[in-house]
């Protein structure tokens, strides 16, 4: 089980509602309901929660215009669940500052996963920062910016380092195209995609016990790209 979170879980419709709570309650986790946008702002400031549970379809609302006010005022992990299956979509709520996106209908085990992930990324933003990572076999020295594999050192060029640092500090959360092309090459190949599918491959020869079936470097269809520790 996960530690136990105060989470804010904003749906309109009632049994989806019911059937989140439930799931997040039997982690152990205190849920907040909302079935409107009108008072989750109150509820981020006062209830103080670690993670927002977001639907975008609100009757008094968008959720992408409720992510972008939040974002100019919190950090608070958002994790949409949406009917909306567009690409497009996806990556509108992901750039005005969503960390993560599911599309109803969603398997509970996958919701509970991304809920853990974002949880975990959240405690570790609100501690010390992290000088070493590992994963899998796979451990990353920060500070003496090498990377060791089963023991044994593993070279990187310095593109495809950055772009491990770049997933790395956003562990857990869906990365888009877009900020990670602008993490590691600069604006001027914010559109450059291929670049991306090139190096994340590169990283998992290199880093994954199967390449072809990757645990840590994860494809968002069409969206981008989630680090999974």
């Amino acid at each position: 089980m996960s530690d136990s979170a105060v989470i804010l879980l904003i749906e309109d419709e009632a049994q989806i509602r019911r059937f989140v709570r439930k799931a997040l309650e039997d982690e152990g986790h205190q849920v907040l309901e909302c079935a409107t946008l009108a008072h989750s702002m109150a509820h981020v400031h006062e209830s103080k929660p670690q993670l927002a549970v977001l639907d975008l379809g609100l009757p008094d609302g968008d959720g992408i215009s409720f992510i972008r006010e939040l974002r100019t005022q919190s950090a608070l992990p958002v994790l949409v669940l949406s009917a909306r299956s567009a690409e497009g979509e996806k990556i509108r709520a992901l750039d005005a500052g969503a960390d993560d996106y599911l599309t109803k209908p969603f398997s509970i085990g996958e919701l509970l996963a991304r809920v853990r992930a974002l949880l975990r990324r959240n405690k570790a933003e609100n501690s010390a920062p992290e000088s070493a990572f590992s994963f899998g076999e796979v451990q990353v020295d920060l500070v003496r910016r090498q990377v060791a594999r089963r023991g044994n050192l593993v070279h990187l060029t310095p593109i495809e380092y950055r772009l491990l640092c770049a997933m790395l500090s956003d562990a857990g959360k869906v990365l888009t195209y877009r900020h990670l092309l602008r993490a590691v090459w600069g604006n001027a190949h914010s559109e450059s995609n291929h670049y991306l599918r090139i190096y994340v491959s590169h990283l998992r020869q290199k880093l994954e016990d199967d390449a072809a079936q990757p645990k840590h470097f994860l494809t968002e269809t069409g969206v981008g790209y989630r680090f999974q520790i």
